[in-house]
C-alpha cells in the first residue's frame, strides 16, 4: 500500500505542474519582426536632427518642448507618426551626430534635410527625395557682399579660406571639385560656418544656395557667389535616412513621401516656413 500511495503522489506532483506550467501563465510575448512593427508595439517613433537649418528644421524660442523645434522636417516627421498612429519624439543632436546616430541604429529616422551622398548610401538605408531644387546644381558659396563675383569658376578659390559644416555633402564637393584653397575649415553646424563668413574668419561657405540665401536675407552684407558644384541630377532630393536594412520602414516613409509630393504639400511647407523663419529672424 505504502508503495502504491508513493506512485499515486508522485503523479499528482507532476499532473499539477503540467497544469501550472501550460495553464498558470501566459506566453512569452514575440520579439517584433522589424523596426516598424516595433515602432507600432511601443507607440512612438525617435526622429534625430539638427535644429538650425531653416526652413527645414529651426527653432522658435518663445515655444517649449517640442514645440519650439519648426519647419518642414518636423511637419514630415508628424506626418509619418500620425500615419503610424504613435507619438512623435523629436532628438535634437549635432550633425555629425545625427548621421551616426542612424548608422548605429539608435533612433529610427533622421530627418535634417539630409542630401544623397554614396558614402550615406553605404551606412543608412535612403528614402525616395521629397524635396528638389528649382536647379539641379544647388549648392555653391556664400560670401561677403564684397566679394559676391569673386568666386564665378572652381579655380577662384586658391587663395580663400573656405568653410564647411563637417560630414556634409559640400564637404565632399570641396574636396572632390575645388582644385586648390588657401584653407579648408570644418566646422559642427552650418550656421557656424556662415557665421565665420560674416565676421570675416572665413571667406567663403560651401552650402546649399537656398539656405544661405535665407541666412543671407536674415543677417544682410553676405551673397551668393555665382559658381556652383556640379551634381549628379539621379542624387537630387533631399531624402529621410533610416537605420540600414529596415525595408519595411523605408518603404512606409516612401509612401508617406508620394502621398505629400502628389498633394504638393511638401513644396507649401517650404514656403511657409520660409516666411516663418524670416520674420523669426532665425538662419
Amino acid at each position: 500500500m505504502k508503495k502504491v500511495f508513493a506512485i499515486l503522489l508522485a503523479m499528482v506532483m507532476v499532473f499539477s505542474l503540467a497544469a501550472c506550467s501550460s495553464g498558470g501563465g501566459s506566453e512569452p510575448a514575440e520579439e517584433p519582426a522589424n523596426r516598424l512593427e516595433a515602432i507600432k508595439a511601443r507607440g512612438y517613433i525617435e526622429m534625430a536632427t539638427e535644429p538650425y537649418f531653416a526652413p527645414y528644421e529651426f527653432i522658435d524660442s518663445s515655444k517649449s518642448g517640442d514645440d519650439q523645434y519648426q519647419g518642414l522636417d518636423i511637419e514630415l516627421g508628424k506626418y509619418i507618426a500620425e500615419k503610424l498612429g504613435v507619438e512623435l519624439r523629436i532628438v535634437p543632436l549635432e550633425f555629425s551626430a545625427v548621421l551616426a546616430s542612424i548608422t548605429e541604429g539608435k533612433y529610427d529616422f533622421a530627418a535634417s534635410a539630409l542630401a544623397y551622398s554614396p558614402g550615406r548610401a553605404e551606412n543608412m538605408n535612403m528614402s525616395k527625395g521629397y524635396r528638389f531644387s528649382d536647379e539641379v546644381a544647388s549648392y555653391g558659396f556664400l560670401v561677403r557682399e564684397d566679394m559676391a563675383d569673386s568666386i564665378k569658376e572652381a579655380g577662384d578659390t586658391a587663395d580663400l579660406v573656405l568653410v564647411t559644416q563637417s560630414g556634409s555633402v559640400q564637404e565632399g564637393f570641396v574636396n572632390d571639385q575645388i582644385p586648390a584653397y588657401k584653407e579648408f575649415k570644418l566646422v559642427s553646424s552650418m550656421t557656424d560656418g556662415f557665421l565665420m563668413v560674416s565676421e570675416g574668419k572665413a571667406d567663403a561657405c560651401a552650402c546649399d544656395v537656398n539656405n544661405g540665401q535665407l541666412y543671407a536675407d536674415a543677417n544682410g552684407g553676405l551673397a551668393i557667389a555665382p559658381f556652383r558644384f556640379v551634381v549628379d541630377e539621379s542624387t537630387q532630393g533631399t531624402r529621410v535616412g533610416i537605420p540600414k536594412g529596415e525595408e519595411e520602414l523605408t518603404e512606409f516613409i516612401n509612401q508617406c513621401i508620394d502621398e505629400l509630393r502628389a498633394e504638393g504639400t511638401i513644396d507649401k511647407w517650404y514656403e511657409e516656413y520660409s516666411d516663418y523663419a524670416r520674420q523669426l529672424g532665425v538662419d
